[in-house]
């Protein structure tokens, strides 16, 4: 429906003109989130500014069916979570729209998967279903179409052989993998790598203590070999994803922003510079909810990037303390 606007996006006017047509496309059409709307006394003729839109917290996630659109689900991705939790569902209704919005992400800051050999580190992912991250994984090593590209779960001497032999063979290559599994392979390996990125998508899952971003990334580029670890930030509830390069900092692609909202008054938005609340507009994900106050703790940096701190404490009382439907 709005799949052509949005990823031609190429200005502040723009965005901002299709994310108040995109607003009132999910008023009409997202029961929950209107009513959210009608709680602040907010509509589609009230919007002056980006800053004028309801942000709706990520745990109606949990306890909703956040659906904007009248087709049924293709898939229903759903976040993990520890026994007797609650997980997030979204019900994603088009699945081309959503292989679209990470491919064109991805080629934005890495180029073409063909080029790249992708190697998969998803332990805790490939265990359990429903996972936004393993389909994107798999998509992109289905696109490389390099024989080496694959998924690994417990086989750390096996991984540790692939990445010798296309280092050897002097390929560029990209590991994806999430934070405990890395530091298992580094404490088990020890590599002087070249000509492979590493990615970190973040998480302990309760696997090894949290730690904060830039210890981890010490630890691994020294384990690696590498100057500088690059980050995935992407959530479930998403169908964007926003890529940090080595200097912590975040960036997502034309169609997604990342705003900061004050951790002591959640209706309201930061200047530049200041920590708070991430606050997420992804138009891309238009037929469920493209305006999401997430649980994470970043900062402006004032340079069109985001600095991601962590998350709240409590995250599941204070990131949600608006409304409850």
């Amino acid at each position: 429906m709005y799949s052509e606007k949005i990823f031609s996006v190429k200005s502040e006017a723009e965005f901002q003109a299709l994310a108040f047509e995109i607003f009132a496309y999910q008023y009409q059409n997202n029961k929950v989130y209107r009513q959210f709307c009608e709680l602040l006394k907010k509509s589609p003729g009230q919007l002056r500014k980006l800053e004028d839109i309801p942000f709706l917290p990520i745990e109606f996630f949990k306890s909703h069916r956040l659906i904007s659109s009248q087709a049924e689900p293709e898939i229903i991705f759903t976040s993990s979570g520890t026994t007797g939790n609650q997980t997030s569902k979204h019900y994603v209704t088009d699945l081309k729209l959503y292989e679209k919005s990470f491919s064109r992400a991805f080629k934005n800051v890495y180029g073409d998967p063909e080029d790249l050999v992708i190697l998969a580190l998803l332990p805790s992912y490939l265990e359990r279903t429903g996972s936004s991250l393993i389909y994107m994984a798999n998509a992109l090593i289905k696109k490389s179409q390099h024989p080496e590209s694959g998924f690994y779960l417990n086989n750390l001497d096996e991984l540790q052989q692939t990445l010798e032999k296309v280092e050897s063979g002097g390929k560029k290559t990209l590991l994806i993998g999430v934070s405990f599994a890395l530091l298992d392979l580094v404490e088990r390996h020890r590599f002087n790598l070249e000509h492979t990125l590493i990615m970190e998508t973040g998480g302990m899952k309760g696997r090894r203590r949290e730690m904060i971003r830039t210890e981890l990334h010490e630890i691994l580029c020294k384990g690696f070999g590498v100057p500088a670890i690059h980050s995935e930030y992407g959530m479930t509830e998403l169908l964007s994803q926003a890529y940090s390069t080595g200097d912590g900092l975040f960036e997502g692609p034309p169609w997604m922003k990342i705003l900061i909202r004050d951790s002591e008054d959640a209706l309201s938005l930061l200047p530049k510079h200041k920590t708070g609340g991430i606050n997420i507009i992804d138009l891309a994900n238009f037929n469920s909810c493209s305006f999401i106050a997430t649980q994470d703790l970043g900062r402006n940096t004032g340079s069109g990037k985001t600095e991601i701190l962590g998350r709240f404490d409590n995250s599941d009382i204070r990131g949600c303390n608006l409304l409850i439907l």
